[in-house]
């Protein structure tokens, strides 16, 4: 189970470790986790789609309300590709190509940045142009296989290619594995997803002709709980759905897990009868809730009493009887599931059937919570922090939302700051400088911030700040410390948030630190101007990590392995910096290939796309000891300093570089 501390404004903490998670259900959730993460970011275009589809369809609502636009010639027939054009039009066009392929080139790129992003399109259209369906399975199966392979292709010759053919390489692999991967979609997956659809379809329509589709609440409802619902929803629903709504315009499938009926229910009982912090934090969370569309927000409540997982299945059940009655439906899926976006994709003559089921949902999972809250005779005092920790810990991260439910926890003085990464000897060290300077400058001249390899992470820290992919280890080393995740570490936010938990844990400030002049090796001997490039020739991330580290070997900082383990670094977890910058560095375990402490730094006219951010400037770390802190200190400096930054960009020599980021001069 995992504990939780309070949210200082978007600051989350933790402070008990976090198991391992293992098992099916994991794995089923790691995918749930990434259909949903090539599905969410596209919703505006399903939500554009059908918002097009209920005003010009030939039922839509501008016929509806205005008879003499039902003329077959017309231009919201033109539009909406129906009678003299039924083969042309907006609708069928974004249904069956923009989407799909939205959702490709996002599963591609959360692979592999935007050559994963392209090829995933390019494999997309090979499955969409081998069917008759809207291809969103194939997209989600295609996307993401796109980037992989692209990524495996582009290691193979990683900085081997000669100086100008860069481009050339890079442009015709993307076009050769995309030919050949839209060809494997077009006879391979293409038709393999089309019979699982019509398969999966069949049985919809099974459950359907025999009034059975309120039954799939008795698996929906748990799954929800269970952070299982996205592998369900974004897997199967939704591509069933829209297949559905094509034809018919609407879709019930839409509404089996969105409907945010149960859950208001749940909620409103609490309110009713419930006790201690579940009943003082019911009001707000059923707001959250009902017009946020974050259904996660009533999870620790069903967890808190495992029995009223009955209400939310019995609720589910009623509100998918209603619109089955009603024949009501869906244009579009409704996300995030609020009632305003239910509303807004609810299909013309269904608007009484769905506002019935979402509340007759809520008055049956009212009805049965109530009953089982007011016959329980434990107390709810108390349990609410750790069922939303066990919440927390089936979902796999922590909740923005969940904090509220658990109000504020007492925490002693924090006196002692790390900020870790796997090597200890770049990102964290920078990040330390940056965040160092705030706390010092904010007067907190007694909380000591250093930095180390997780590695090496003993459990005696009060606080503990880690790239976002890496908390979850330093947790394991550091079970008793809070934990910050930050993704940018030169202007994190969440540095300013710290500060503020500071004033709240230690109380008034001192008077602002005066900067101490440290020692540091100078920098000609760190930096030297042979290890300076002013217009790098790379053009991808990993070809820019290969020229830094190239530079090292050629300056004497490093043996040749270095270079492969600064490759390993990044493929653990980014070392962009924010600001343009990238500081690539090997793994804590290739220090034995340094031979001394050694920076190189390349410049790009181009910024390379560094895993979806820009970055102008790559400076590559070997650090041997402890000499190198100053200048990535005064480095850490320069790129706060936008001006300083402006230097950088503009200066025409490589001494000019050595002087402004070593302070040496000039």
């Amino acid at each position: 189970m995992t504990g939780i501390t309070p949210k200082i404004g978007g600051l989350e903490l933790s402070t008990t470790e976090t198991k391992p998670r293992t098992g099916a259900r994991v794995h089923v959730q790691k995918l749930g986790t990434s259909l949903s993460n090539m599905v969410m970011p596209n919703i505006g275009a399903f939500i554009a789609w059908g918002l097009i589809t209920a005003l010009f369809i030939k039922a839509g609502w501008l016929t509806g309300i205005f008879p003499g636009l039902r003329d077959p010639g017309g231009w919201v027939a033109k539009i909406g590709g129906w009678g003299d054009f039924a083969d042309g039009g907006v609708v069928a066009p974004m249904i069956t190509y923009l989407l799909p392929i939205l959702i490709g080139a996002t599963g591609g790129r959360m692979v592999y940045g935007i050559r994963g992003g392209v090829v995933g399109a390019i494999a997309t259209m090979g499955v969409i142009a081998g069917t008759d369906i809207p291809m969103f399975l194939g997209a989600m199966i295609m996307g993401p296989l796109g980037g992989w392979v692209m990524k495996k292709v582009d290691a193979i010759w990683d900085g081997k290619v000669r100086p100008g053919f860069e481009m050339l390489i890079d442009n015709f692999s993307a076009g050769i594995v995309g030919l050949i991967l839209a060809t494997f979609g077009f006879f391979g997956i293409g038709p393999i997803v089309s019979s699982f659809s019509h398969g999966a379809g069949n049985v919809v329509d099974f459950l359907v002709a025999h009034d059975l589709l309120p039954l799939t609440s008795i698996f929906i409802e748990p799954a929800k709980v269970l952070f299982l619902n996205n592998a369900i929803n974004h897997g199967v629903l939704t591509p069933l759905g829209t297949t559905q709504a094509l034809e018919t315009g609407k879709s019930v499938l839409f509404l089996l897990e969105a409907n945010p009926g149960p859950g208001l229910g749940i909620l409103l009982a609490f309110m009713a009868f419930g006790r201690g912090a579940a009943k003082a934090s019911a009001p707000g969370a059923a707001i959250i809730q009902f017009f946020g569309g974050i259904h996660e927000i009533y999870f620790p409540y069903v967890l808190m009493k495992p029995k009223l997982i009955a209400a939310t299945i019995l609720g589910g059940m009623t509100g998918i009887f209603i619109n089955v009655l009603f024949n009501s439906g869906l244009r579009a899926p409704a996300a995030p599931g609020s009632i305003i976006a239910v509303y807004a994709q609810t299909a013309s003559g269904s608007y009484l059937g769905v506002t019935l089921s979402v509340f007759g949902a809520a008055a049956v999972s009212f009805a049965v919570a109530a009953l089982l809250l007011k016959t329980d005779k434990a107390d709810d005092d108390g349990d609410l922090a750790a069922a939303t920790a066990e919440m927390e810990a089936l979902k796999g991260k922590k909740s923005s939302v969940s904090a509220a439910l658990t109000g504020s926890a007492g925490r002693g003085p924090i006196t002692s700051i790390v900020f870790a990464c796997d090597a200890g000897m770049g990102s964290s060290a920078m990040g330390a400088s940056v965040l160092r300077k705030k706390i010092q400058g904010a007067g907190f001249t007694d909380v000591k911030v250093t930095n180390q390899a997780i590695s090496n992470l003993t459990d005696d820290y009060g606080l503990v700040v880690t790239h976002q992919d890496l908390t979850d280890r330093a947790r394991q080393k550091t079970p008793s410390a809070a934990h910050v995740s930050v993704e940018n570490f030169m202007n994190a936010p969440q540095y300013d948030e710290i500060v503020e938990l500071l004033a709240r844990t230690n109380g008034a400030a001192s008077a602002p630190a005066v900067d101490e002049p440290a020692d540091e090796a100078p920098a000609q001997d760190v930096l030297t101007v042979e290890s300076i490039v002013l217009t790098g020739t790379a053009t991808t991330r990993d070809g820019a990590i290969s020229e830094a580290g190239r530079l090292l070997v050629a300056c004497g900082a490093v043996e040749p392995s270095y270079v492969h383990a600064m490759h390993e670094r990044e493929g653990s977890v980014s070392t962009y910096m924010g600001n343009g910058l990238a500081i690539p560095h090997g793994t804590n375990e290739a220090k034995d290939s340094i031979r001394r402490t050694g920076i190189s730094f390349v410049r790009y006219a181009e910024p390379i796309d560094w895993n979806g951010k820009p970055a102008e400037f790559v400076v590559g770390i070997a650090g041997a000891g402890k000499d190198h802190m100053a200048l990535l200190t005064k480095i850490a400096g320069v790129f706060l300093n936008s001006g300083e930054v402006a230097r950088l960009r503009e200066a025409t020599t490589r001494e000019e570089i050595q002087s402004v980021l070593g302070g040496t001069g000039g």
